[in-house]
Order: C-alpha cells, then sequence, then structure tokens
C-alpha cells in the first residue's frame, strides 16, 4: 500500500486504499432532456441495486414562473401519490443585497400529503435563468422502511438567488420504483435531469 501525505494542499500517488475502506462511485443509470416538457418521469432503473439514488437537476428552465416539484409512485408510474411528511427552508439574497434572509416555509412542506412536494421557490421565465440541484432518494425498494428523501437547489427568481432545502420520507413500506418531476404550472422548458446509483 501506498499512500501519500497531503503536499502542498494536493495529494498524489494513492495506489489502493486499506482492506475494509470502500470509495463510493456514482453509475449514471439515465438522463433525461426536457423540450417544453409537462412532466419527466424516471420508471425503470429503480431497484433494489443501489441503496441510494441521486437526481441531477441542470438548467431546468420553466415555460412560466413556476416552482420545480417532483412525487413518487410504487407502482411503476401509474399513480404518483405516495403520502409524504416534508420539512422546507430556503436562504435568499437579491441582487443589490438589500433583503437577503433565511426562512421556514409553511406553505413548502407536506403532513402526510400525496401531491407533488416543491423543490424550491419560484423559478423565472427569463431566457437566463435556471434551476439546478439535486435530490438524495435513499433505499427506495425497501419493504420494512419508508423512504427518506433529501434535496438541495438553487433557482433564479425576480432577480433573487434561493437555495432551498426539502427534507422528508415517503410514507410507505412498498418498494417506490418511480419518481416524477414537474412544474407547479406550464412545463419544463428546458434542462437535463440525470439519475445516479451510488455504489
Amino acid at each position: 500500500m501506498s499512500i501519500n501525505v497531503c503536499n502542498d494542499r494536493s495529494m498524489a500517488s494513492i495506489t489502493s486504499l486499506p482492506s475494509g475502506v470502500s470509495g463510493s462511485s456514482l453509475v449514471l443509470i439515465s438522463e433525461q432532456t426536457a423540450s417544453s416538457s409537462s412532466t419527466i418521469s424516471f420508471t425503470s432503473g429503480i431497484d433494489s441495486t443501489y441503496k441510494e439514488y441521486i437526481f441531477k437537476f441542470i438548467n431546468l428552465h420553466p415555460s412560466e414562473a413556476s416552482r420545480p416539484q417532483f412525487n413518487l409512485s410504487a407502482d411503476g408510474g401509474s399513480n404518483y401519490n405516495v403520502a409524504k411528511t416534508t420539512t422546507f427552508f430556503a436562504s435568499f439574497n437579491d441582487e443589490g443585497s438589500s433583503s437577503g434572509a433565511v426562512s421556514y416555509s409553511t406553505g413548502g412542506d407536506l403532513a402526510q400529503g400525496t401531491g407533488a412536494q416543491r423543490l424550491g421557490g419560484d423559478t423565472d421565465a427569463d431566457n437566463d435563468t435556471a434551476m439546478s440541484g439535486t435530490l438524495h432518494l435513499f433505499q427506495p425498494s425497501s419493504t420494512t422502511f419508508t423512504k427518506h428523501f433529501l434535496s438541495r437547489t438553487n433557482q433564479v427568481s425576480t432577480a433573487y438567488s434561493q437555495d432551498c432545502f426539502v427534507s422528508g420520507y415517503g410514507n410507505t413500506t412498498s418498494a417506490v420504483n418511480a419518481v416524477q418531476f414537474s412544474q407547479s404550472s406550464g412545463t419544463i422548458q428546458s434542462g437535463t435531469i440525470k439519475m445516479y446509483g451510488v455504489v
């Protein structure tokens, strides 16, 4: 085993890891690119292969000012209605740095709600605005535990940068095997969503 120590803020020549230490990696399972899409659904590839799935949102641009959101399915996408209990808070600042704050949003969370869970605040439809971020879904194929998730996104809304945090659980012990993304109104005009499994 050969491990060099940090030298001038860098590390080189790591040729192996000690026994019992494994490095995690992301495996790209699928990706979808929006084109005025009312929804983007991932209905395959979510199974017992991985204990964690990560969805990456890359510059999702809405057709009109609206909120990004998602929902879960336990029947392969026939219905997106898994009951969820969640919490939502955000930090924000405007371009003039005159009204920044951190706030808990009572309207952004669910209490055993089956509707879509918002992932952020309103994203403007201006040509230069979009939303990017991640959603982590933990052990969706478990038939013992509820389905925990957490998300962090950033979007532009009326000259504000909004850093939004969501966490919660799908209250089902059935396997969750499909995830759907949409906007609270209008469509996802452009952008990419990638789904990864964590090894």
